[in-house]
């Protein structure tokens, strides 16, 4: 038996989670064109015959100017340490940056795996401009890949694969992720919310299951002004409807959703208050 722990990392909304959740063949980690949309480490588990894979997704690496953006980038360097191989994923889409540089610089990149994703929607010639530049970091080996297409997934899954340690099953083999039952249907709830909501708007947003007694789920929506406290419900409450349908949508059937909005002045700033919503 072989097993091993990969972690993701990259700048924000390079694709990591979109990554994540083609290895794992399906929805464990929420998505969005937002940057920054992984607040936490989420694991996914892929089994192989007698392999088994734990990938780590993380928060995108970027220049914090609040407490939840210093303790998102804390999360994501810490799931970098420790682990059977680290994925530096970037962006087919995008020059490679100081931003890639910084993450870069933040990992052994001798023994890392660089992964260019997003080639679904870059030209041929950028994906090459791409790999030739970050072949200066002189790292174990290079995926082109789209995960949004599948293109490229199944040869870097068994690359990675192929560099696992002999191990344990560290989860039991019909687990695809550890991610709680009722921190899964919060980050459903934030991810309606980020489809809807423009500009900064997303990063004022929290959300949290306070009563579980299922069917009947209460999530509570936190912001920091009065003001998002009225667009998050919506003229006539329209816009907490919608969301309420779009999470149920992938919940179980008979799912009773309450959706409540809380006002918590500043609260990306406090550091109780980040630790008090489990970031």
């Amino acid at each position: 038996m072989r097993s091993g722990f990969i972690t993701f990392v990259g700048r924000p909304n390079v694709g990591k989670s979109t990554l994540l959740n083609a290895v794992c063949g399906q929805k464990v980690s929420i998505v969005s064109d937002k940057p920054q949309t992984t607040r936490k480490r989420v694991r996914g588990v892929v089994n192989l015959p007698d392999t088994q894979l734990v990938f780590v997704d993380t928060p995108g690496l970027h220049k914090p100017v609040t407490a939840l953006g210093k303790r998102v980038n804390a999360t994501a360097l810490e799931s970098a340490e420790d682990v059977d191989v680290v994925c530096l994923v970037i962006d087919a889409t995008m020059p490679f940056g100081s931003g890639d540089q910084w993450v870069a610089d933040r990992i052994d990149t001798a023994n890392a795996v660089i992964v260019v994703n997003k080639v679904d929607a870059a030209s041929k010639q950028a994906v090459l401009k791409q790999l030739i530049r970050a072949s200066g970091l002189e790292a174990s080996a290079y995926f082109p890949i789209s995960a949004k297409t599948g293109e490229g997934v199944p040869e870097l899954l068994e690359h990675l694969a192929s560099l696992m340690p002999e191990g344990p099953l560290y989860f039991p083999v019909d687990t695809v992720s550890d991610i709680p039952e009722e921190e899964w249907v919060a980050e459903l709830v934030r991810e309606q919310l980020l489809a809807i909501f423009e500009d900064e708007m997303p990063y004022s947003i929290a959300t949290r299951i306070t009563e579980w007694e299922w069917p009947r789920v209460r999530c509570e929506i936190i912001v920091e002004r009065e003001s998002q406290k009225g667009m998050v419900i919506g003229k006539h409450g329209s816009v907490l409807k919608e969301v309420g349908q779009r999470a149920r949508a992938q919940m179980p059937e008979g799912a009773y959703l309450e959706l409540f909005v809380k006002v918590d002045k500043d609260w990306q700033r406090k550091p109780d208050r980040i630790e008090r919503l489990g970031y």
